[in-house]
């Protein structure tokens, strides 16, 4: 809805323990990340964020907007309004280095813990094998590779809030693809990284990391693919023991 209001009052948090309140003017088709910039330039130059495109392509620029994750670039400002009153976090459930700025080390630590890294079949010198881009593995695959490691996923998943130990969704959905990739040689690796105590069975299904999605991909769907893998693994083990 369009904005009524020729201000809008901007709280951002910066720390547990600080709010601070911004009068921020407003304009038509104003993104949130308008309005945190205008704040860094205008009234506080001490205020620290990151982002990089401003155009939806790299998710540098995800926040917390009224307690939901978001990229700030793509959200504009009369989806979110309250009246003429916004809230601005850092993401949730990672570190924060400063004001709306978070380490996103323990992010791709997990990513690297899960194999979330491609595992070569082939060498170099080796000829480029023909992938049939219509096959049902490849379909699965290609499915989650359009995430850009923005970290909505893992600031709206529970499960990392109570277990900070959880590989989380985005992770998770890199060992789904990797697993249906048929170029890739680990797949017993994968399969043992993400079976633990801190992997997919802990997922509890709820469904967050699909909802708030920007590029509409579904880790809960690849989650509960890789159960069914693990599973089977389980008991093929079992039956060969």
């Amino acid at each position: 809805m369009p904005m009524t209001t020729d201000q809008i009052k901007v709280s951002i948090q910066r720390g547990e323990d600080r709010t601070d309140v911004f009068d921020v003017p407003a304009y038509e088709n104003q993104t949130v990340l308008d309005v945190v910039s205008w704040i860094q330039q205008y009234a506080d130059p001490t205020l620290s964020y990151r982002f990089a495109c401003r155009v939806g392509m790299c998710g540098s620029c995800a926040m917390m907007v009224n307690g939901v994750p978001r990229w700030t670039c793509r959200t504009h400002m009369s989806k979110v309004c309250d009246g003429d009153t916004v809230t601005i976090g850092p993401l949730r459930n990672l570190p924060v280095i400063k004001d709306l700025a978070v380490d996103m080390d323990p992010f791709f630590d997990k990513w690297t813990a899960a194999e979330g890294v491609h595992h070569p079949s082939a060498s170099r010198d080796d000829p480029i094998a023909s992938i049939d881009p219509e096959t049902p593995q490849r379909v699965t695959a290609n499915a989650g590779i359009e995430c850009i490691n923005c970290a909505v996923c893992y600031a709206a998943c529970d499960t990392v809030a109570t277990q900070p130990d959880y590989l989380g969704p985005a992770a998770l959905q890199r060992a789904w693809t990797l697993l249906n990739d048929s170029k890739d040689s680990a797949r017993t690796d994968i399969i043992d990284a993400i079976s633990g105590n801190d992997g997919c069975h802990n997922c509890h299904s709820m469904g967050s990391c699909t909802v708030y999605c920007p590029n509409e991909l579904d880790p809960m769907s690849a989650i509960a693919g890789l159960k069914r893998e693990t599973a089977t693994a389980f008991f093929k083990r079992r039956g060969n023991a």
